[in-house]
């Protein structure tokens, strides 16, 4: 019979690949017993939606069966970590995790990004919200096919749950879906700050917030207003683009808001009779942001109509075909984000995040826009 010494020893080679730590010392091994020749115990992952998952189930089992063990219950489970700042917890206490999805230019497939990313999250098993924080023009209750409105309970705004998800948006409160949002500024922030403090969102490992195209006022009281985990980058290949994307990366580092990582949409067209693959936008924007800024690249998803379509009748590709390229292109993307949203939380992404010269260079390009702010 092993002993619990030989277990844990064996396990500690068990590095998981994103946070560069064995899985022992980051506590993910829960509730250990051994009964003869019987070991049981719980992997506790960090995410259910982490991309490396398989793999470390496979490493878990390879190393208890090399010390000798042919008996093994394991149990996996996954609990998101935290990765907000502690100071400010009191506003949202029960979410876990705040990812903005950001743009410098509209255009560019933001809000179907933020979409598919929180109903990827949400159908990997984790506690996910959507925050449409853009009031001049929302478009997620749409997306979504979101037909009920919210309930006011308490002094609280209570979200509805569409396809597992917790959704505000402004779209919700306009009497008709052709209204115009047509605020001041000031109106705006405030609008926004009711959105992340006003609304009973619960118990959340992830809280996506879409942020309007810019760098105007929602995005910047969504980033002093709340602990924010990170931004994620939505750009499309051209230069053009990209020169604007730099631009947003820039007003975040200025706020020293830790960086996900940027996406690159519309990557590319493939022709449905020959599989050729063409490049309508241009190539390479997303991965020269990315190598550039020593920024993590999360993904390229590729133009296809079934996407907008989706988006247009409030079926998003990932509900209304899952099994389809665009549909796991989407899913592979959340998946390294989720994996990204781990490293940061652990504290592991000094390395990743850019450093001050880094970050002066991104705020000097953002100097040189000819048009200042927009949103």
């Amino acid at each position: 019979m092993v002993t619990v010494d030989q277990v844990l020893s064996s396990l500690k080679k068990v590095v998981d690949p994103e946070l560069h730590k064995d899985i022992v010392s980051m506590g993910m091994i829960k509730d250990l017993v051994i009964t003869d020749d019987k070991v049981s115990f719980t992997l506790e992952l960090t995410t259910p939606a982490c991309p490396f998952n398989d793999d470390i189930e496979q490493d878990v089992r390879t190393a208890i069966s090399s010390i000798g063990v042919a008996d093994l219950d394991l149990r996996i489970t996954a609990r998101v970590m935290e990765g907000r700042a502690i100071s400010m917890d009191e506003l949202i206490p029960d979410v876990k995790n705040i990812i903005a999805v950001a743009s410098g230019k509209g255009g560019v497939g933001k809000t179907t990004i933020a979409v598919n990313l929180a109903l990827a999250l949400a159908r990997s098993g984790a506690k996910t919200g959507l925050l449409d924080a853009d009031v001049y023009g929302p478009s997620v209750p749409l997306m979504l096919g979101a037909e009920e409105a919210p309930q006011v309970l308490n002094n609280k705004i209570q979200p509805p749950t569409v396809e597992g998800i917790k959704v505000i948006s402004m779209g919700f409160f306009y009497e008709q879906s052709q209204q115009a949002g047509i605020y001041r500024g000031p109106i705006v922030s405030g609008i926004v700050k009711q959105f992340l403090t006003d609304v009973q969102w619960g118990s959340l490992d992830y809280l996506i917030i879409d942020l309007p195209p810019g760098t105007g006022d929602a995005p910047l009281t969504m980033a002093q207003t709340i602990p924010v985990t990170g931004i994620i980058i939505v750009t499309t290949p051209q230069d053009v683009a990209m020169n604007v994307a730099v631009k947003a990366l820039g007003m975040f580092s200025k706020l020293n808001v830790p960086i996900v990582g940027v996406i690159e949409n519309m990557s590319y067209f493939q022709c449905p009779h020959c599989s050729e693959r063409i490049n309508i936008f241009g190539e390479g924007g997303g991965r020269k942001i990315s190598e550039k800024f020593d920024i993590p690249f999360l993904g390229e998803i590729p133009l296809f109509p079934q996407i907008m379509e989706g988006s247009d009748k409030g079926k998003p590709v990932i509900i209304s075909d899952p099994n389809s390229i665009q549909a796991n292109a989407l899913r592979k993307m959340a998946s390294i984000t989720a994996g990204r949203i781990s490293v940061i939380a652990a504290g592991l992404n000094s390395s990743e995040m850019p450093t001050d010269k880094e970050a002066s260079a991104l705020s000097s390009i953002a100097g040189e826009q000819k048009n200042g702010s927009s949103s």
